[in-house]
């Protein structure tokens, strides 16, 4: 029987139940493809991020949601982070992770006990706005850009927190060439609750993820969309979640963006294979 060590973390949260679970899981090397699918779909959360160790202060990562594995996870990644730090023994400046499709990412510690992770920015464009999205939303955005995925931008944080979308309408839209391909929306305004900059959610039933609730790969393309829109580089974002909800610190920092978040270690123990 092989014994893997496995956290179940709380991301982009203060406390357990905020932000997005994410499982993390160390292994010696990759196990088979299938082995990780079915690992995640045991899991049976948003993401489970399995690691091996790749040298000083480096692992791979990959990451996996219970039906697919993704391009680039920012919560698992920050969760990755948290495990290392609080769980792995590790007390240097940076972690490095070397991943199959978004190159290296970084993770730090920071003074106040967050982590920040660094990230390449999206590249994002103004796009025309989706009929055919704007009727499984069940309400048309004032504007659509588009990226790794589609954005749709409403006018206020109440229109946000209003969607009540058609997933199985939405998992065959949206944009069929980008990075995220379809079924997989981000929508964001401006404002929000507790003086926030940026209300968004995220939906993703084509990656078996009717919604999301702390996406921080969303994030990389949340910082340069509302940098184009307003003129700043720093917004204090609010994913909005039911029962749960995120605040995450994105930074555009060249074509790099920072995010800045805390965790919390909710069930430790053995995944027994």
């Amino acid at each position: 029987m092989t014994k893997i060590p496995f956290a179940q973390i709380d991301a982009f949260a203060s406390k357990a139940f905020e932000g997005n679970q994410a499982c993390v899981m160390a292994l010696d090397d990759f196990l088979p493809d299938a082995t990780l699918q079915a690992i995640a779909a045991e899991n049976n959360v948003a993401e489970t991020a399995f690691i091996v160790a790749d040298g000083e202060a480096r692992w791979q990562l990959r990451w996996f949601t219970p039906a697919v594995e993704v391009a680039l996870c920012g919560h698992a990644t920050l969760a990755a982070g948290h495990y290392l730090y609080a769980h792995g023994g590790f007390d240097g400046d940076q972690i490095t992770f070397v991943t199959r499709r978004s190159g290296e990412l970084y993770v730090s510690r920071l003074a106040d006990g967050r982590l920040e992770m660094d990230f390449p920015a999206a590249e994002v464009m103004p796009i025309e706005i989706d009929d055919a999205v704007s009727t499984a939303m069940g309400a048309r955005p004032v504007a659509a850009w588009g990226g790794p995925t589609y954005c749709a931008v409403f006018e206020t944080a109440a229109d946000i927190l209003a969607l009540q979308p058609d997933l199985k309408a939405l998992a065959k839209l949206g944009l069929a060439d980008s990075a995220w391909g379809l079924g997989n929306f981000g929508c964001l305004a401006p404002g929000g609750d507790g003086g926030v900059d940026v209300t968004s959610r995220f939906f993703a039933p084509g990656s078996g993820i009717d919604e999301d609730p702390a996406t921080g790969s969303w994030h990389t393309m949340v910082a340069p969309v509302m940098a184009q829109m307003t003129g700043r580089s720093v917004f204090e974002c609010y994913q909005a979640y039911p029962g749960r909800g995120a605040r995450i610190e994105a930074e555009l920092a060249g074509d790099r963006v920072k995010l800045r978040g805390s965790s919390v270690t909710v069930i430790e123990g053995v995944f027994r294979l």
